[in-house]
């Protein structure tokens, strides 16, 4: 690792050890720019190099390429005391990637998909039903802000997936049918066995996504509650 060079650490996610990559700009004195959770709202900040890493091993990302290191630096310094975290438009790695090269981008974010059953589902639910271990304003918006965003990230990829099974579904209903067309009744066997198989994956994930639904609004209306209790609005 060097000055200007892009960096991540593993972090946690919903309860879930190293899940994603937190991403920063290497300073080269051991400090480290990136978008800082150390306050109840994410901000770009200048930290320690242990703060940034929570001990655990730092990875260098290797882009094609990349600002030299002092015009990377410049670039992180311009953004510091910025408040305009976003998980989907301007997350750390959005940030740590346009000090580099100039793009907005997060490759984690294109590949990386949360799912239903790595959700900390006990925690989320006492969220929804209500919030009663948070005794300042800022712990419990920030505890519904992450419940929220976490179920966004499972929401948006339990579609996909559902979608990808309809798919599978319309599919293999078609490959039955052309197969009674030709009389192999062994192929429309087959085919028929993996619709059925693709029907009960589309029936369990669109009960998946009615769940997520419904946690959501529990969560809504708590959140509103929570905040007219301590006073947030």
């Amino acid at each position: 690792m060097a000055q200007g060079d892009q960096i991540y650490v593993m972090r946690d996610l919903a309860g879930m050890p190293g899940l994603y990559q937190h991403h920063g700009i290497d300073c080269g004195d051991r400090t480290v720019i990136h978008y800082s959770k150390a306050k109840a709202e994410a901000e770009v900040s200048r930290t320690s190099f242990d703060a940034f890493s929570w001990g655990n091993p730092v990875t260098t990302v290797t882009q094609p390429e990349v600002y030299a290191p002092t015009v990377v630096i410049d670039r992180a310094k311009s953004r510091l005391g910025e408040r305009q975290y976003d998980l989907f438009l301007n997350n750390c790695e959005h940030f740590a990637t346009w000090c580099t090269t100039g793009r907005t981008e997060s490759r984690q974010l294109a590949t990386f998909g949360l799912r239903l059953d790595q959700l900390n589902l006990p925690e989320l639910r006492r969220l929804a039903e209500a919030d009663r271990h948070s005794h300042s304003p800022e712990a419990a918006r920030a505890n519904f802000q992450k419940a929220l965003g976490d179920i966004a990230t499972a929401y948006a990829t339990t579609r996909t997936d559902q979608q990808a099974a309809q798919k599978d579904l319309d599919d293999w209903h078609r490959v039955a049918q052309k197969a009674l067309t030709l009389s192999r009744e062994d192929l429309a066997r087959e085919a028929l066995h993996r619709k059925v198989a693709a029907q009960k994956r589309v029936e369990q994930l669109t009960a998946q996504l009615s769940d997520l639904v419904e946690l959501e609004l529990n969560l809504q209306r708590n959140r509103a509650f929570t905040e007219r209790r301590l006073g947030l609005e």
